[in-house]
């Protein structure tokens, strides 16, 4: 099934407001995907920091018109006090409710709930607003099997995860290089890399430069 991942970093969406309560620049720029859409069809919205060990036709097999947002309904009190150990972008790893419910959805994108979420409206939502669905009659959120979001180092390994999640810290960060399902990590950027041919050395060396 043909794929179509579009980045929603804000540097391409450079007229939407910099949110700064965040540790990432799509902290509240997710929640623009309906609008993005034109309100209509489907779309799946996944952090930047998960692997699919599984096709991801598989997950998107699962929309469920009855929902506006399908997603894993963690309940869980974090194992780590900070994450992102060791890099730049080091952060306090804060508890509360919803936490990582918005890092893999299945968004409904023209089911009438969503019509809230204009542009203006998540600009002016703050992410705890947002993060905790406060926006939604949460009836209308359905839920997906835990294995379509593994989160690594905060539940026990499990082989037949679907998604991982390194939600603490990829493997690219020093103090995550041996975390649970690395080496799969790290041999799908080696293949991602032969295919736009470059190098992991080239890589990391336009990753300083953008720092």
């Amino acid at each position: 099934m043909p794929v179509a991942i579009t980045p929603l970093t804000l540097s391409s969406l450079t007229w939407f407001p910099n949110h700064a309560d965040g540790t990432n620049a799509f902290i509240t720029s997710r929640y623009l995907v309906p609008a993005l859409q034109d309100f209509r069809g489907w779309a799946l919205f996944i952090d930047s920091d998960t692997l699919f060990r599984e096709d991801i036709a598989k997950l998107w097999g699962l929309r469920d018109d009855r929902y506006a947002v399908q997603c894993v309904r963690h309940e869980y009190t974090s194992k780590a006090r900070r994450k992102y150990r060791g890099s730049p972008i080091e952060a306090d790893n804060l508890d509360y409710p919803f936490k990582n419910w918005s890092s893999v959805m299945l968004l409904n994108c023209g089911h009438p709930a969503m019509r809230r979420l204009t542009p203006d409206y998540v600009a002016r939502s703050t992410s705890q607003h947002l993060h905790r669905f406060e926006w939604l009659d949460h009836s209308l959120i359905g839920g997906l099997c835990s294995t379509w979001n593994h989160l690594i180092g905060e539940y026990p390994r499990r082989d037949d995860a679907k998604l991982v999640h390194h939600t603490l810290g990829i493997p690219g960060f020093g103090n995550y290089v041996d975390c649970e399902h690395s080496r799969e990590w790290h041999q799908t950027l080696l293949r991602a890399n032969e295919v736009i041919g470059e190098s992991p050395a080239e890589m990391l060396r336009r990753a300083e430069v953008r720092a």
